[in-house]
């Protein structure tokens, strides 16, 4: 499978994230197979901030934490996003992160 490919699968699952919900690259690495690709997750993720179809800003690390931020244009753009959706952020970090969380597995009717 090539990057791009890999990377249009990644796209479909984030387009189904549900506003004011979060989930993680992990668990979309999961969800399509391949469980060991959460940074390749993340670098689709760069790859789609300017594409408005795809809402990156609701892709965070497993922790919660806004490590995709840099890549977005303007100084606090992805918090400010997630915080139009209603995510507390403190400290670069989704406070509310347990509850707004949305499992791709569980979610998509794909559970292991």
């Amino acid at each position: 499978m090539s990057t791009n490919d890999f990377y249009l699968r990644v796209y479909e699952v984030v387009k189904q994230i549900p506003y004011g919900r979060v989930t993680s690259y992990g668990s979309i690495a999961k969800v399509l197979g391949t469980p060991r690709s959460s940074r390749t997750v993340g670098y689709a993720m760069n790859a789609a901030h300017n594409d408005p179809e795809v809402p990156a800003h609701r892709v965070v690390n497993r922790n919660g934490v806004l490590t995709g931020k840099h890549h977005f244009p303007g100084t606090n753009l992805m918090q400010q996003l997630l915080e139009s959706e209603g995510q507390i952020i403190e400290e670069d970090q989704i406070k509310n992160f347990k509850e707004t969380y949305w499992d791709p597995l569980e979610e998509l009717g794909l559970q292991e």
